[in-house]
């Protein structure tokens, strides 16, 4: 898909790998709205870009109708999404005080997966409706799993549940919207310099780019970002789970 002047919504685009991905479409021609639900962070990445930032919980239906609107009206329909909003609080199955609650396994189910289906599903229903381009296409919609989603480590029970999800939502939902020329994939990151990452001390980062068979480093955000549009060009890609993590396989912790 041609990139310049189309809309597009980056879901946690305020920090990370969605302000990442928010810069690069915005470097390309794309009118973007950057969805988050740190409304100051970003507004501040919306001004940087001259895109338009809207507060939006992915997880709550209302919020996320209303921001998809939102974001139409000023730009018109969205014809791509890309999805990065996500939480990944480490907690093991039972641990010292017991079984984990359940409602922190809940909320990060809710987050990452419904979060990444509600905004799939109301994309998609908007894109369906738009006229399709010389080749085609009438949407992309890129979401993100992990490698956890596949090795997932003691600690990564929830998180890795979600991600899977997110992996196996992939197949199935490029299969249905292909009839409507929508095309759906996935990343799945390895790790990554995120802001999360960044603020553990220089040593366990080095610790943990050093585990990375190749290069021996944490990941860029604008590395996923390059990987992000690159699935947007390429017209042929569609129902994959593209891993980019420099040959990293899990250990157990």
């Amino acid at each position: 898909m041609e990139i310049k002047d189309q809309a597009a919504i980056v879901t946690g685009g305020a920090s990370g790998l969605g302000a990442a991905t928010a810069r690069a479409l915005a470097a390309a021609g794309a009118k973007v709205a950057v969805l988050d639900v740190n409304e100051k962070a970003a507004g501040e990445l919306a001004g940087e870009i001259k895109g338009v930032a809207v507060a939006c919980d992915v997880a709550d239906s209302a919020s996320a109708e209303k921001a998809i609107k939102a974001a139409a009206d000023k730009h018109g329909p969205a014809r791509i999404l890309v999805s990065c909003a996500g939480v990944g609080p480490a907690k093991r199955i039972v641990g010292k005080d017991g079984p984990m609650p359940l409602a922190d396994y809940e909320r990060v189910i809710k987050i990452n997966l419904i979060g990444t289906f509600n905004m799939l599903r109301l994309a998609a229903a908007g894109m369906q409706a738009l006229p399709p381009m010389p080749d085609g296409d009438r949407g992309v919609i890129v979401n993100t799993a992990s490698v956890a989603a596949f090795e997932g480590q003691i600690g990564q029970a929830a998180y890795s549940s979600s991600k899977g999800g997110v992996a196996a939502l992939t197949l199935p939902a490029a299969r249905e919207f292909s009839q409507f020329g929508i095309r759906v994939c996935a990343i799945a990151p390895g790790i990554f310099g995120t802001p999360m990452l960044k603020a553990l001390p220089q040593e366990a980062q080095d610790s943990l780019g050093a585990s990375v068979p190749f290069p021996k480093r944490l990941g860029e955000p604008r590395e996923f970002a390059a990987l992000a549009m690159h699935i947007i060009r390429n017209g042929y890609l569609n129902g994959e789970v593209i891993r980019i993590d420099g040959a990293l396989r899990m250990a157990p912790r």
